[in-house]
């Protein structure tokens, strides 16, 4: 085995290893915090969404800064960084006794993320060839769906002592996995070449094909945002205890354990990447419209159910899609401007999503928050097809020509 083999399959035990961490670190809290403020103290689910937003719009909003930064210094020491503060932020969580207090913990622990999150997906695109990173986020998914189920585990267990306990364990696995890269991971150029930064950024900025793409899954974020608020809520609402939140990330994990890489290598084949995404969102917009309508857990989590098969088939398509129109000459940058769309569609879709849910209950409609989420899936897919479309067409253009 030639060098560079070697260092990529280290890289992907590497990579696989470091996101176990990150992920359980994550969902050890977050599914949990709508939960813990909203139904257990009782604040305005609004209030929390604001906060849960702030921390999206924090992380997504600024990764193009945080992908840059690595582009310039390299990756490890920015993850190191951003890794501790995303640790900071959950230590400090565990004192929110005000919604000021959670959001800075947000905001904090958003931080963290912009830094960390950007220059990780980049060395994805590094180190695992074109021809394979499909099936590597699909790996990546599995892991993030079974770390999702067990955090939940340990995070409803641990909320039934303190919620203290919950967020100084995701805060110590957050120093663990900084421990991690700090020992393991060499110092990596992301990018070909060390631009300056303004360089790299202003490479995305003309790209208008990738620009357009980004801003266009603004709407498919604010639909999968709502696993972290709107659906925990709706479970819980409907089985009388917070517990049962973790038989949804137990769902996700044995639909994505048992069919997503399958689907994956099946589909790849046969479908192209723009076909796979919007099959994935038209699934998971059909799957919302019913959600305020049923009336007990089992038909709730059928539902659920059929919103993460939509997201099995969409988002691998999705990440492997973004991988493939960035320039390898600013890979942070691009990886960073990426998550844009995360950013204004997670803000949007707590923020909103807590008014919708506050004034669906307000004005006795339960249903009205789903079926406006399902027009926002309905108007993303009508987006994502002209896009699709367009470029199609422009090729041939310039054939005729």
């Amino acid at each position: 085995m030639s060098l560079v083999s070697q260092a990529r399959s280290l890289g992907k035990f590497f990579l696989l290893f470091d996101n176990a961490l990150v992920i359980l670190g994550f969902f050890v809290v977050f599914p949990l915090i709508s939960i813990r403020f909203v139904d257990q103290l009782g604040w305005a689910a609004m209030a929390v969404g604001l906060a849960l937003g702030l921390r999206q719009l924090t992380q997504q909003g600024l990764g193009i800064f945080g992908g840059a930064i690595a582009d310039r210094f390299g990756a490890k020491p920015m993850i190191i960084t951003g890794m501790l503060l995303r640790a900071a932020g959950f230590a400090t969580m565990a004192l929110a006794d005000s919604p000021w207090i959670l959001i800075c913990s947000c905001v904090l622990s958003g931080l963290g993320g912009t830094l960390f999150d950007p220059p990780r997906t980049a060395l994805v695109i590094k180190l695992i060839r074109p021809h394979e990173r499909s099936r590597f986020f699909s790996l990546l998914m599995m892991q993030d769906s079974a770390g999702a189920v067990i955090g939940a585990l340990i995070g409803s267990w641990l909320l039934q002592y303190n919620f203290h306990f919950v967020c100084w364990v995701g805060a110590g696995l957050f120093v663990l996995a900084a421990a991690f890269n700090a020992v393991f991971l060499p110092a990596y150029r992301i990018s070909a070449g060390r631009a300056p930064m303004r360089q790299g950024m202003m490479r995305v900025m003309r790209d208008k094909r990738f620009i357009s793409y980004v801003l266009t899954l603004t709407g498919y974020y604010m639909l999968t945002v709502q696993v972290m608020l709107m659906l925990p809520i709706a479970v819980n609402d409907m089985a009388g205890t917070p517990t049962a939140v973790k038989w949804m990330y137990a769902i996700e994990a044995a639909l994505s354990l048992t069919l997503l890489y399958p689907i994956a290598r099946w589909s790849e084949k046969r479908f192209s990447l723009e076909k796979r995404l919007m099959c994935g969102l038209a699934i998971m917009t059909l799957s919302l419209f019913p959600v305020g309508m049923v009336s007990g857990l089992n038909p709730l989590l059928l539902l659920i159910g059929l919103f993460y098969i939509g997201s099995i088939i969409a988002e691998p398509a999705r990440e492997t899609l973004g991988a493939s129109l960035a320039d390898p000459r600013a890979r942070g940058s691009y990886m960073g401007f990426s998550r844009l769309g995360l950013a204004i569609g997670g803000a949007i879709g707590y923020t909103g999503g807590g008014w919708m849910y506050d004034t669906g209950r307000a004005l006795a409609l339960p249903e009205l928050p789903w079926i406006l989420l399902g027009i926002v899936g309905l108007i993303t897919l009508a987006g994502l097809y002209w896009q699709f479309q367009l470029r199609r067409i422009e090729p041939a253009m310039l054939g005729e020509n």
